[in-house]
């Protein structure tokens, strides 16, 4: 990672503020089209150190009921891969600071080609891909085509990852590490535990890279929680649930940050 890149800046501010990191998600062309823009920098002034844009996808392996309707809503919209980069390069026309993670799955990449979805994510403003049903054994050869494109490869961690898989990940991770609380899919309830704060202790010493804990962060209260032990939170289903019924732009924006600013006052508390 460039130490001048956007992605580093804000990584490097993060640590020497003492800040733990909000880091939302949010489905993109949900809840329509046209909120995409005006949510993402309502996120961002309501607290939010980076954004994780999700990419809808038919069949979202990893997420529940909430993610996958609003995937659904968006592909029926017509929501593609062009358009999303629209989405992105419109956002940096205000805000040139924020990160944006692209998450989502192999399919939409593979269909369009590993170089030309690279170069087009990168040309239009994206910092970096989380791409959930990515092998670990495939991870090298498209770290090295992203990075090559000035793109992180980000690398999640379920509680089931462990020795060698566990090391490696550890030593190749950029960005940040995305430790999944709990196995099974996005939306459930966080399960507070010793071994989780121990897990993730263990794992924060072990990478050079600052590790987020998400699935199951839903309100001030949980992501204060799992601050204690983290070096940031991950909010995705029960913010994307709060968008799901608004119809208008302004409508969904005013949403998001409602959603998130005790999150981020709860973070700034701790």
């Amino acid at each position: 990672m460039s130490a001048d890149s956007r992605f580093a800046r804000r990584l490097t501010a993060l640590a020497a503020n003492g800040r733990k990191a909000l880091v939302p998600f949010i489905t993109a062309g949900d809840p329509g089209w046209d909120a995409t823009v005006p949510v993402l920098h309502a996120l961002v002034e309501a607290g939010a150190d980076l954004i994780e844009l999700g990419v809808p996808f038919s069949d979202p392996m990893a997420d529940g009921v909430v993610i996958q309707k609003s995937s659904e809503r968006a592909l029926a919209r017509g929501v593609n891969a062009p358009a999303i980069f629209a989405m992105v390069a419109e956002f940096r026309q205000r805000d040139a600071d924020t990160p944006i993670v692209l998450m989502g799955y192999l399919n939409p990449i593979e269909r369009r080609g590993w170089a030309w979805y690279a170069e087009h994510a990168a040309a239009a403003g994206a910092d970096a891909l989380l791409i959930v049903d990515l092998p670990p054994e495939e991870s090298t050869s498209a770290r090295e085509l992203l990075n090559r494109h000035g793109l992180q490869l980000i690398t999640l961690l379920a509680p089931t990852t462990d020795g060698p898989r566990l090391a490696d990940a550890c030593a190749q991770a950029q960005g940040y590490l995305y430790y999944v609380s709990m196995a099974g899919v996005t939306g459930k309830d966080l399960a507070q535990s010793g071994d989780l704060t121990q897990r993730v202790g263990a794992i924060r010493a072990a990478a050079a890279v600052p590790v987020y804990v998400g699935f199951g962060i839903k309100d001030a209260t949980t992501a204060k929680a799992c601050a204690e032990y983290a070096d940031g939170v991950i909010v995705g289903s029960a913010l994307v649930a709060s968008l799901a019924e608004c119809t208008t732009p302004q409508q969904a924006a005013e949403a998001a940050g409602r959603f998130l600013a005790p999150l981020r006052q709860a973070l700034d508390a701790a």
